[in-house]
């Protein structure tokens, strides 16, 4: 049995720059030599490279897909206090016309790891391996939830990180669907009103 991911739903957001600055030198999973980025429009596209042969080079690897964003991301005032500049109440200070300043802002491209599993990680060839890739980075965004269910060679995993940081995370069997369905229902094979 080869290690799968089942069930998968991403949230992440992160800075374009930090997913390029953590391919710069990653901790790569055995199996994967190296990734090569690639971006289309306003698609990112991190593919596997697989580290032996094994794996022909028409067989498609896992690759993750993001898609980026800019977002205007404003710079806090130091001297500013709760209620502003001038450390008061919240609303119009209607004796004082000065000009305010202006808050200091920069537009960031932002990589978007959202979906299910087929949307954010596709192809089976090294899915396990880019599953790894993917919990990494998860663990360097700020924003967003990473939660999947995957199977390994001897267990079954289920793994949550919400904002960066790994958290607790089960995998319960609520029903068997099998043997849950044989008493109830219509027998439609052995049915008298049906010729």
């Amino acid at each position: 049995m080869t290690s799968r991911v089942y069930r998968l739903h991403s949230t992440l957001e992160l800075p374009l720059e930090d997913v390029h600055e953590y391919f710069e030198d990653p901790d790569l999973p055995d199996g994967i030599e190296g990734v090569d980025i690639t971006r289309r429009n306003n698609t990112l596209i991190i593919s596997a490279v697989p580290d032996d042969d094994s794996i022909s080079k028409y067989t498609p690897t896992a690759q993750l897909k993001a898609s980026v964003t800019e977002n205007r991301v404003y710079e806090e005032d130091p001297d500013a206090g709760p209620g502003g500049p001038s450390g008061g109440g919240g609303g119009p200070q209607w004796g004082a016309l000065e000009e305010e300043e202006e808050i200091e802002s920069e537009l960031v491209e932002y990589a978007c790891f959202k979906g299910d599993r087929e949307t954010v990680l596709q192809n089976t060839a090294l899915q396990y391996e880019m599953f790894q890739v993917l919990c990494q980075i998860a663990s360097r965004a700020e924003k967003g939830t990473l939660t999947a269910v995957a199977a390994t060679e001897d267990d079954i995993e289920a793994v949550r990180i919400v904002d960066g940081e790994r958290r607790p995370a089960s995998v319960t069997v609520a029903e068997d669907p099998g043997e849950a369905d044989e008493d109830d229902g219509v027998d439609w094979r052995n049915n008298e009103f049906i010729s």
